[in-house]
């Protein structure tokens, strides 16, 4: 079955992008992939790597764009969450983007261990 697949990015993440036509952040070039989630990943994804940004960009992929570059592996490091996360091995270009969404951070936050719960 093919997902959609997610891609968080800042404002100013995603402003450089729609400049320059592709996605590139820091830890995705220190790591030599893109990390992405699943829908079922993203809340969990947003709570621990994203907790002191108040306004977000939320990129949707659509799985079959990506073929063999798109590779489910376990999280490294394997720490709290064990389910496999999709890391693209290729550019990310903004045309390849199905849908964006400006998303803001909600009135109420579920504990992280909810949230990790749902990924399994």
């Amino acid at each position: 079955m093919l997902l959609d697949i997610y891609k968080i990015l800042t404002i100013e993440q995603w402003k450089k992008a729609q400049e320059t036509g592709q996605v590139k952040v820091p830890l995705d070039e220190k790591d030599g992939f893109i990390h992405l989630s699943t829908a079922t990943q993203l809340a969990a994804t947003l709570s621990l790597f994203f907790e002191d940004c108040e306004t977000l960009i939320l990129l949707e992929l659509k799985q079959q764009e990506f073929k063999e570059t798109l590779i489910f592996e376990a999280p490294s490091p394997k720490d709290i969450r064990n389910s496999p996360f999709p890391h693209l091995y290729a550019p990310l270009n903004v045309a390849q983007v199905s849908k964006v969404w400006e998303i803001e951070r909600g009135a109420f936050l579920l504990p992280k261990e909810i949230l990790l719960k749902a990924e399994h």
